[in-house]
């Protein structure tokens, strides 16, 4: 009971530390606590802002642990930076003492509140992060009130660390490294170089924004003055780097677009810069109080998120992870992986069919009109008819089941329209016998043209993904039998299209799990198998073991358990790392990996998704991300590069099926000649029985037991194989 009191406690203050950690790297818009325990080791080069600062960020995490704020809520650190700021720039106007230190516990306090506040405010209302301005706010609160305690005493009192290595570099690299040592109140070259150096080891992409970002604004600024020296000295050009790396790597993806977007933020705001400079000239205060000059990037990068938010710039970042890197290696991958729409609905038929007219169409799909499809079948001889084609009957699609595409409530049926002759269409009932039905998520669905007298469902029925509606015909605007299908925005017959695409189909004799179809193209549903879908349904708390093999080497051991995330996604946890995994419309999907687990990697590498169609021979491709295949300095060059061509980010993975049980495939990347064989054996009820990559075998040595023997996994015999 001592033991686990112990070790509980050793938990939780290891969570403690590793939140007011993260709250350091979060300043460089960063995460994770390696990168924030150098960025706080250097801060202690000036001990008096280095100790305010921690004393801040103290004091805003157990205020917010006093209050019952769950501490996986504070674990990124977002929620407690703004505190460290506040203290580190108290530490940098005033004196170090107990009462200035009871005075930084307030601020840090006041700033907690704050961010939580505004971070609330800003998105609800605006739609953007909150940013630095609670920092800002708290700050310029701090400052004026301490205009009425004498009793701190100002920096006027005490000498600030000075390196001296100014002296010894050019006034354009030492005018650089005072910038960046200034975003933590550390206007000197020793803290910027070690800064920098950071930034190097941590992402590439922020120290490339960082170097191009205050060399533009800095220059830019000389031009206007007519001075570099005077430019290359002032050190509030530090908004110039956060500006660059705010908009150029992390709120929006890093790309060619966004490199664009933040030189001009940080042309722009050398203009704001230099205003603020002479608002506060006004009131008699220097413009290089550096705390009365972060308004600046905060203002400026606002702004520039809010018109690209509202105008729907395509590469605004959905999901920012731990770097710029991890965030483009994310997008990149995504939008090769999932192609298709948020709504996706199964085909409105069984059999081959061939899209007759797809979305933006040159007939009648345009304008509001135009996210819609219509399907006809084609004989071998190419033709949508027999014989002669001068009669319905004589069409291939004509009196074919029409089924639901969704799980659903039938809204309105209209079923009174005869067929038209051939030759001759409808039109003041241009939708013919239509139904509009509401699927589960709340997307209105429109099925038209249908065959008089041929529906068979009525309004208020519920229908399952499946069901026989009614039968194709050629009612309405209709010059030959077809089935026409789109989502709109309302129940009313005729409302404006919206975007929409299915799901699990054969196209060309390959899987498609949701990706839009295309004008000529033929294609086919294909239906989920409830064998299939049982040997990758993982339970929850349930633990899996396998023993690894390279040849014929045992070389370790992986164990994993089931786990839910709080956002209810499912992940396999193995300790080292977490395999999110899940299944949607008839495809099992690895969906991503966070940690380094070289073992689940390769199971993501051998099976990225799985169709449950038990079809022999089937098959499908994906892509994987850079970082599942490389790591360290190679993964991060290649990204560097992708930011500017991204092709150079395509990973493909080719996968069949091989009977009920067995997919094969190969993993290629032509631009390195990298090339694995993998392959994924399926065991019923227990998931994946051996998981090979070319030499690497997973082999499954016990099936599913209860996840609360996890522990004793992990720390049983041959759990060292897992380093």
């Amino acid at each position: 009971m001592i033991q686990v009191s112990w070790e509980s406690w050793q938990e939780r203050m290891r969570s403690y530390g590793d939140a007011i950690l993260c709250s350091y790297s979060e300043v460089f818009f960063l995460r994770g606590r390696n990168f924030g325990a150098m960025v706080m080791a250097i801060t202690f080069l000036n001990p008096n802002a280095a100790i305010a600062g921690l004393v801040a960020v103290i004091a805003a995490y157990v205020f917010a642990r006093f209050i019952a704020i769950d501490r996986g809520f504070l674990a990124s650190g977002f929620y407690t930076y703004n505190a460290l700021l506040v203290g580190l720039a108290i530490g940098y106007l005033f004196k170090v003492t107990l009462l200035t230190l009871l005075f930084v516990m307030a601020a840090g306090i006041l700033a907690f509140v704050a961010t939580l506040t505004l971070h609330s405010l800003f998105t609800i209302y605006l739609k953007l992060p909150v940013f630095g301005v609670p920092f800002t706010l708290v700050t310029w609160t701090t400052y004026l009130a301490a205009a009425r305690f004498p009793n701190l005493y100002v920096s006027a009192l005490y000498n600030r660390p000075h390196s001296g290595l100014e002296t010894y570099l050019p006034l354009e690299i030492s005018g650089f490294l005072k910038s960046m040592g200034t975003i933590l109140f550390l206007p000197d070259v020793l803290p910027g170089l070690l800064f920098t150096l950071v930034l190097a080891v941590s992402s590439r992409i922020l120290l490339f924004l960082s170097i191009i970002g205050y060399y533009a604004g800095t220059a830019f600024v000389a031009l206007l003055a007519g001075s570099f020296d005077v430019a290359f000295r002032d050190v509030s050009h530090f908004n110039f780097i956060l500006i660059a790396m705010a908009l150029g790597g992390v709120f929006l993806v890093p790309s060619r677009w966004s490199y664009a977007v933040a030189l001009l933020g940080v042309l722009v705001s050398a203009i704001v810069l230099e205003a603020f400079k002479v608002f506060w000239s006004g009131f008699g205060v220097s413009g290089f109080v550096l705390p009365l000059n972060t308004p600046t990037y905060i203002l400026t990068t606002l702004l520039f998120l809010y018109v690209l938010g509202s105008t729907g710039f395509p590469r605004m970042a959905r999901f920012i992870r731990e770097t710029p890197e991890e965030t483009l290696d994310y997008y990149l991958s995504d939008v090769r992986r999932y192609r298709g729409t948020a709504v996706a609905l199964t085909l409105p038929f069984s059999g081959r069919w061939v899209v007759w007219q797809g979305c933006d169409a040159r007939w009648t799909h345009q304008g509001a009109l135009r996210h819609a499809y219509d399907f006809v079948i084609r004989g071998p001889d190419g033709l949508t008819f027999s014989g002669e084609g001068r009669v319905v009957t004589d069409y291939h699609a004509y009196n074919k089941p029409v089924l639901s595409p969704a799980r659903g409530r039938v809204l309105k049926v209209e079923k009174g329209i005869p067929d038209n002759p051939i030759g001759q269409v409808e039109t003041v009932h241009r939708w013919g016998n239509v139904i509009i039905m509401q699927d589960v998520w709340g997307s209105y669905i429109c099925l038209a043209h249908f065959a008089q007298g041929s529906i068979r469902v009525a309004e208020g029925d519920w229908v399952e993904c499946g069901t026989l509606l009614g039968r194709c015909g050629n009612s309405g605007y209709s010059p030959q039998p077809h089935l026409h299908i789109q989502v709109q925005i309302s129940d009313r017959v005729g409302a404006a299209t919206l975007p929409f695409g299915f799901v699990s189909y054969l196209s060309g004799g390959k899987y498609r799990a949701n990706e839009p179809v295309v004008e000529g193209e033929e294609v086919e549903p294909c239906f989920p198998d409830k064998e299939q879908e049982a040997m990758v349904t993982f339970l929850l708390d349930d633990c899996h073991q396998y023993e690894v093999f390279r040849g014929m080497r045992r070389v370790g051991e992986l164990t994993f358990v089931v786990r839910c995330a709080p956002d209810g996604s499912t992940y396999l946890d193995s300790g080292r790392g977490k395999l999110y995994v899940g299944t949607q419309q008839g495809t099992f999907y690895v969906y991503s990996l966070v940690g380094d687990d070289p073992y689940l990697r390769a199971l993501f590498m051998a099976l990225p998704r799985l169709p449950l169609s038990a079809r022999d021979g089937l098959r499908w491709s994906d892509h994987l991300p850079i970082g599942i295949l490389f790591s360290g300095m190679i993964k991060d060059f290649l990204l560097l590069v992708a930011s500017v061509v991204p092709n150079i980010a395509d990973i493909r993975v080719d996968l069949r099926r091989i009977g009920r049980r067995e997919i094969s495939g190969v993993v290629s990347y032509p631009l390195l000649r990298f090339q694995r064989s993998v392959s994924v054996e399926l065991e019923e009820g227990l998931g994946f029985k051996t998981i090979r990559v070319d030499d690497l075998a997973l082999r499954r040595v016990s099936g599913s037991v209860r996840g609360k023997d996890f522990g004793a996994h992990l720390g049983g015999p041959g759990s060292e194989g897992m380093s």
